[in-house]
């Protein structure tokens, strides 16, 4: 049973740093990505990491200031997001699937996280 549990969201202020992490069981994926829910709009693929973390991706939006990263000895995903903004807000889930690396369409992703809330306020 595959199990993914998110942890280290919270409120903070545009500029300050957040991260994120993912405990996974239950299997090994090709892919591994932190996808974000912002109110009102559809889930993206904010970040994606090959299980050997030789590829990754980043929307456009967060280039530069997420990092992904993913510890296979651990099992556990990563995002470290800097310098926060109020357009950063809310809820990522981590997810992961069986498909070639980097999946950038959230659709595509197998199994999915509870989410945890991430709120920058200005």
């Amino acid at each position: 049973q595959v199990q993914l549990i998110e942890s280290g969201g919270g409120s903070v202020q545009a500029g300050d740093s957040l991260r994120l992490t993912c405990a996974a069981s239950g299997g090994t994926f090709s892919s591994y990505g932190w996808i974000r829910q912002a109110p009102g709009k559809e889930r993206e693929v904010v970040a994606a990491i090959s299980w050997s973390g030789a590829s990754t991706y980043y929307v456009e939006s967060v280039k530069g200031r997420f990092t992904i990263s993913i510890d296979n000895a651990k099992s556990t995903l990563y995002v470290q997001m800097n310098s926060l903004k109020p357009e950063d807000t809310g809820v990522y889930y981590c997810a992961v699937s069986g498909r070639m690396a980097p999946v950038t369409r959230a659709d595509l992703y197998d199994y999915w996280g509870q989410g945890t809330q991430v709120t920058v306020s200005s």
